[in-house]
């Protein structure tokens, strides 16, 4: 089979920075589905896990990346029991294993879930590890009860990227929060409005921003971009007893006092922690795709998909990642294979 990989972390302009070969197409077992990958989608952590996997030395084998996918079922490892073979399929897939950049892909059928029906595949595509991270965030962290908490407030920074896309939709549709995104740009403030979120701010002076529109303080915060850069501020912005959830990390230790005060809760979210090491839990993904590809052909939610490439090629992969790495992109950016 035909997959796409790097041996060496290099720039994206680089020749080598992507390269095409042949590997031989994997056979299911246990838990396992093979899919026919037919379009995948790239996330910040593809273009991060690139720069950074092979820094200091070439691979022998090239490694293949790529944790969004839209297939079908191929064959059936013996343990499983959600799927068959011709199944249409959607999932973000596992940090540890091989990814979506491949014709072929191994993926344990309990992160999996069905593919929404009324959507295209270049659509799907756009949605499951995006999706996971902001339903994660606000049911799983923040444990948001859309009755109790109906109408407390949500301040989503980076509302026009892939997670937060979905994420304002998640906490308006399915939360009934209040939702303030943060954008700078028309055409990224406009995308934000237009999936429903009640105010946008701007990032560049934000405690100001928030005072204007009546907001001084939030509920929730959710860090899709700069923990390190926002977190005195977020401190501050924060309401007693208020909680914080981040997916970007931090270069240097963080003064978690500044919350002591107030009792806030900080929470991690990392998509990839149930895979990773195969909690108990484990089923919780296929369980939330399968919702969320419910709330999709409803019609509640819909796919942030912004750019779609056509054709699985070491050209279309690069030009993914050039959008991604450029942070200008809005929505999600998909390949057709």
């Amino acid at each position: 089979m035909k997959a796409i990989g790097f041996k060496k972390s290099l720039p994206i302009s680089e020749a080598n920075s992507f390269i095409a070969f042949e590997t031989e197409k994997p056979t299911p077992s246990g838990f396992d589905l093979l899919v026919k990958v037919q379009a995948n989608s790239v996330n910040p952590v593809d273009f991060k896990i690139r720069q950074n996997a092979a820094k200091d030395e070439e691979l022998e084998t090239p490694k293949v990346i790529g944790w969004d996918a839209v297939g079908i079922v191929e064959a059936v490892g013996e343990k499983t029991s959600k799927f068959k073979v011709g199944d249409e399929v959607f999932y973000a897939g596992d940090l540890t294993r091989s990814g979506s950049n491949a014709e072929f892909q191994l993926v344990d059928e309990r992160i999996v879930g069905k593919k929404p029906k009324n959507l295209s595949i270049a659509e799907t595509a756009a949605m499951p590890l995006t999706s996971l991270t902001a339903y994660e965030a606000l049911f799983d962290r923040i444990k948001i009860n859309p009755e109790k908490d109906q109408g407390k407030s949500v301040l989503v920074l980076a509302g026009a990227g892939g997670v937060g896309s979905i994420a304002i939709q998640l906490a308006k549709k399915l939360g009934n929060l209040t939702v303030i995104a943060t954008a700078s740009r028309e055409d990224s403030i406009q995308w934000c409005k237009d999936l429903g979120a009640d105010y946008v701010v701007n990032h560049h002076n934000l405690k100001e921003e928030l005072e204007k529109i009546g907001h001084s303080q939030v509920n929730y915060i959710l860090d899709f971009v700069d923990l390190e850069g926002y977190w005195e501020t977020a401190a501050e912005i924060i309401k007693p007893q208020g909680h914080i959830v981040s997916i970007t990390g931090s270069s240097k230790p963080l003064n978690l006092d500044l919350l002591k005060a107030k009792s806030v809760t900080f929470s991690w979210e990392l998509m990839y922690t149930r895979s990773m090491f195969n909690t108990e839990d484990i089923d919780r993904q296929h369980e939330i795709l399968n919702h969320v590809a419910d709330l999709l052909d409803n019609g509640t939610l819909k796919s942030t998909l912004s750019t779609t490439l056509n054709g699985f090629t070491v050209e279309t992969l690069k030009e993914a990642h050039r959008l991604q790495e450029s942070s200008k992109s809005i929505g999600k950016t998909v390949i057709l294979f």
